[in-house]
């Protein structure tokens, strides 16, 4: 009996513990989204710019010149970030750090490689219910939004989920998906995946 009453502690404790670090993420990510420029943080785009009379006045984003370079990033807290991500029928809207680690996941998700410009980005982020916890609910034909650092608007439409083996990196990168995003199953053994192809971009505001 006295076992018995230690496992319930240790599970009490753990759920406990859970729940604490879920707000503490939260509030992480809430924070940090307060701190962004507010034309990031919106993660809408602006409202059409009216078509300049001489077509060479119409201005090409950078990242069509130039799809090789390097997203660019807005500091918060010493960390970097590449933009926003938003899942409407989630009712997210969270920050996207630069660089993974396990550490940075504890606060928001993370680019865990690829670029929005080259059409190849795939974020991780952990299950909490107020990150990437509820993946596994979308359906195709459910939008997401990434507002990268400077403002260009990307839309992408979910095509398919599918759930991978914790150690499947390279079919994780696999595919010509232009936005893959992922979170872990609750024990760790296998990786919720969502696929979504690009339903349109947008320039800077």
């Amino acid at each position: 009996m006295a076992g018995g009453l230690l496992l319930m502690a240790a599970a009490l404790l753990l759920t406990g513990y859970n729940l604490w670090d879920e707000r503490r993420a939260t509030a992480s990510a809430d924070t940090v989204l307060l701190e962004m420029p507010a034309e990031i943080r919106a993660a809408e785009p602006a409202a059409p710019a009216p078509e300049p009379e001489d077509p060479d006045e119409i201005e090409i984003p950078d990242y069509i010149l130039n799809p090789n370079m390097d997203m660019p990033t807005v500091e918060v807290d010493g960390h970097a970030y590449i933009g926003v991500v938003k899942i409407p029928v989630l009712g997210l809207k969270l920050p996207v750090m630069s660089e993974w680690s396990y550490p940075n996941l504890k606060t928001a998700p993370c680019r865990y490689t690829g670029s929005a410009y080259l059409g190849n980005l795939i974020l991780a982020a952990h299950n909490y219910r107020t990150h990437f916890g509820g993946l596994k609910e979308l359906v195709p034909g459910d939008e997401v939004t990434f507002t990268d650092a400077v403002g260009n608007v990307f839309r992408y439409t979910v095509a398919e989920l599918e759930t991978l083996g914790k150690t499947d990196v390279e079919e994780m990168q696999a595919g010509d998906w232009s936005l893959t995003l992922f979170t872990c199953t609750y024990g760790g053994k296998s990786r919720v995946t969502v696929r979504c192809v690009l339903a349109e971009s947008g320039a800077a505001y």
